[in-house]
């Protein structure tokens, strides 16, 4: 199997791409762990879409379903919100994505979940985990780099909701740290760095409910030989800001000491080389199996001016099927 640890694993990804071989790449979230294989060589137990590239036909749900979720108690969750608070405070972080390992119980297998689920961004991986992540990473075409930091959830269904969110200060400034983290993560790659469009909303289904999403896009030129050197743009970008935080090592480092479970490919990043362009997204909305069961990973980006019970119910709400 294709699989290599970190520095091995960028070498591998800078040697197809300056080949010029299509490939799948799935990079964990702490890049110890990469996947590579050429999309000839795929093992059939590996499925994708990314937009409109895709491996599989999809399928239509065609039985009901249920979803039960075994949350962490409140209390626990607290107590990780109120450490984090007090590395915000002591200026060792400024936001932090806290995410935990939910429990769930289902009737559907990963690839039923998976074959239906109306993301854009998803990969099956084996009968080991899959994502349907709402979430673009990075893309690349005519040696233009552009990501896609997604900050900022509400319940569709609200009042107003688009206009609450976009007006929400603390989204605002969660928001406004990422993108100025991403803009700076991409001036390490690529030069002529510009915010093409500033916090927009995205539509998502979250299993009966609708969620809102913001999005901003971001821009930066590569040199021509970027095909030769996928993997250290690669290294360079991860872990995602958006799901780590900023300032990012220091708050790797924090996320490392609070978290109280491996995150393993969740958080990671996934795309397909295609000999010519890149695509890629970030591993969230992510669903392992462990032992016969089932785990369900979320969370969200926490401030100082973020309340404990919002970010329990963020967190739990993300937690749903795709359908």
């Amino acid at each position: 199997m294709p699989y290599y640890k970190h520095l091995e694993g960028i070498k591998t990804l800078n040697n197809l791409g300056a080949c010029k071989i299509p490939f799948l790449f799935i990079i964990s979230y702490d890049k110890q762990n990469i996947f590579a294989s050429s999309l000839d060589e795929l093992d059939n137990d590996i499925l994708y879409k990314l937009g409109s590239m895709r491996n599989y036909l999809p399928v239509k749900l065609s039985k009901p379903y249920y979803l039960k979720r075994d949350l962490i108690d409140f209390k626990q969750y607290k107590k990780a919100f109120d450490q984090v608070i007090e590395e915000i405070r002591a200026g060792n972080t400024y936001l932090l994505n806290l995410t935990f390992r939910t429990p769930i119980e289902t009737d559907l297998s990963l690839y039923e979940i998976f074959s239906v689920s109306k993301a854009e961004y998803k990969l099956y991986f084996k009968d080991k985990f899959i994502c349907f992540s709402p979430e673009k990473f990075i893309s690349i075409e005519d040696n233009t780099i552009s990501t896609y930091p997604m900050k900022g959830t509400i319940d569709a269904s609200l009042p107003n909701a688009a206009k609450q969110i976009l007006a929400n200060e603390k989204e605002m400034a969660e928001h406004t740290m990422i993108v100025d983290l991403m803009r700076n993560d991409l001036g390490m790659v690529a030069n002529d760095i510009k915010v093409e469009k500033f916090r927009y909303i995205d539509s998502i289904k979250a299993g009966d409910e609708k969620l809102l999403q913001v999005s901003s896009h971001i821009t930066g030129k590569l040199l021509s030989d970027w095909h030769s050197q996928i993997g250290n743009i690669l290294d360079s970008l991860t872990p995602a800001g958006s799901i780590s935080g900023t300032p990012k090592k220091s708050t790797i480092d924090i996320i490392r000491k609070i978290e109280n479970y491996d995150r393993e490919w969740y958080t990671g990043v996934f795309g397909i080389y295609d000999g010519k362009s890149l695509r890629s997204a970030v591993i969230i909305r992510y669903i392992e199996k462990e032992n016969g069961k089932l785990y369900y990973k979320s969370g969200g980006g926490i401030t100082l001016d973020s309340n404990c019970a919002s970010e329990y119910e963020e967190m739990a709400r993300k937690i749903y099927f795709p359908f």
